[in-house]
């Protein structure tokens, strides 16, 4: 007889990194809260019962995804492997994407569960998948979203591959698409080959709380899927906010994601009672994320201490009811006459601070080499090297010396290649989000 764990709630650790010391008259409190999820899967799969998860991949079937054929045949392959990995009981459907979206599986208007005979019917359907016609991508987004409101699943997930520019469609209705589904389901993106727009896969993926990725290869689309499955498969609790409280006269200047990636919550904001807002963060599995948040205080004399903000990771109540708190943390500001108190930067403010700047001056050095701002694009790139060189982040180190020649990495001096592959260049603006943890002493 099956012998089965008593379900336990997701736990999440709050933490705060900060120096909460300021000059009189200061008015800016930084910190680093590190949030830590584990164990939240029993719970939540048991009150969800039945349908824990629901996923709708989203093929690229354009023209374009024949040229070369191993385009269409890798992303066959991949679409099939991820399938393999979806866990029973999961609803799914796939897509084929072109100027228009059509059902490839199950078809009409509906989600399959999945199971031994749905995964082979699914991936018998895949043969189906034939390039021909454009790209208009928010029509895909917009029958997944049809298909995934249909779920009762928590865990709304989305994956969509492209391999070439939004061509069909204006910007404009992209972007109205994007605002309406968020909020609704995470979506994963990636781009195949050389010939997609990165800003536009990013924006995507920023929108809808997901990542994004190159997958210049065609073939190694198959153990990108896998690996993008497995970790939807992995998620456990949905719909977590990050809550922020101030008292009456501080309030919050931004909030981003700076761990495992850049990501800018700032303008996401909604209300939530007096003085709190929350700000969204999609799905979780066992996993940790960090966030800096900034707060202006009101200006106070040496001696004084207040609450700056309380930061609590909450799961939304039902309608009308109390949402519940996961975890909770506190961002403090205390007035000081000691200069060496006010003036030192936490470490890990400091090392967030850094990998933010790091991702803006390699966007920021690549549109210059693409306006051929040589100057411009040196001086960027050279303090990216310089950044990448102090934080130990080293994968992205690696990335930077295919666009340039390092002279001096801890001074930041570089030369720009002559000759840069799309493949690295797109490869270095993509993952330019991507950030590394603090080392631990």
């Amino acid at each position: 007889m099956a012998n089965f764990a008593k379900p336990s709630a997701p736990r999440f650790s709050v933490e705060v990194y900060q120096n909460e010391f300021l000059p009189e008259g200061g008015r800016e409190v930084h910190a680093i809260v590190t949030v830590t999820s584990t164990g939240g899967a029993t719970a939540t799969r048991a009150a969800v019962g039945r349908d824990p998860a629901a996923v709708v991949i989203m093929v690229d079937c354009s023209g374009s995804m024949e040229y070369p054929p191993e385009k269409m045949r890798g992303a066959r392959e991949a679409t099939a492997a991820a399938i393999d990995t979806l866990r029973d009981g999961t609803s799914f459907a796939v897509i084929a994407g072109t100027h228009v979206a059509k059902e490839v599986y199950p078809g009409r208007g509906r989600l399959a569960v999945a199971g031994p005979v749905t995964r082979t019917e699914a991936k018998e359907a895949l043969h189906g998948l034939e390039a021909g016609g454009g790209t208009a991508i928010g029509t895909w987004l917009r029958l997944a979203d049809g298909l995934l409101r249909g779920s009762a699943a928590p865990i709304r997930h989305g994956i969509l591959l492209t391999d070439g520019r939004n061509e069909h469609e204006d910007p404009a209705v992209l972007r109205a698409t994007l605002d309406a589904c968020a909020g609704r389901f995470t979506c994963d993106a990636r781009g195949v080959g050389t010939d997609w727009e990165v800003k536009e896969v990013m924006g995507i993926a920023n929108a809808l709380l997901g990542s994004a990725n190159i997958v210049a290869d065609p073939a190694r689309l198959t153990e990108d899927f896998t690996r993008m499955m497995e970790k939807v498969m992995g998620k456990e609790v949905a719909d977590v906010a990050l809550r922020l409280w101030t008292p009456v006269g501080a309030e919050i200047q931004y909030v981003k994601q700076v761990a495992p990636a850049v990501q800018d919550l700032t303008g996401r904001r909604t209300g939530a009672g007096p003085r709190a807002g929350d700000y969204p963060t999609g799905s979780w599995g066992d996993e940790c994320r960090e966030y800096h948040v900034c707060v202006r205080v009101p200006p106070a004399a040496v001696g004084q201490e207040m609450l700056a903000a309380r930061a609590s990771m909450v799961l939304p109540g039902p309608p009308g009811g109390q949402p519940t708190v996961l975890g909770q943390g506190l961002v403090r500001a205390v007035w000081t006459s000691d200069p060496a108190a006010s003036t030192a930067i936490n470490a890990q403010v400091a090392h967030y601070t850094g990998q933010a700047e790091l991702a803006q001056a390699i966007q920021q050095g690549l549109q210059a080499r693409k306006l051929g701002d040589v100057g411009g694009a040196t001086a960027k790139l050279g303090r990216a090297v310089q950044l990448a060189s102090v934080s130990g982040n080293a994968d992205t180190a690696r990335l930077l010396a295919k666009v340039v020649d390092v002279v001096d990495a801890a001074a930041g001096t570089v030369r720009l290649k002559a000759k840069v592959a799309d493949a690295d260049e797109m490869t270095l603006e993509t993952r330019s989000i991507q950030t590394v943890r603090v080392k631990k002493i």
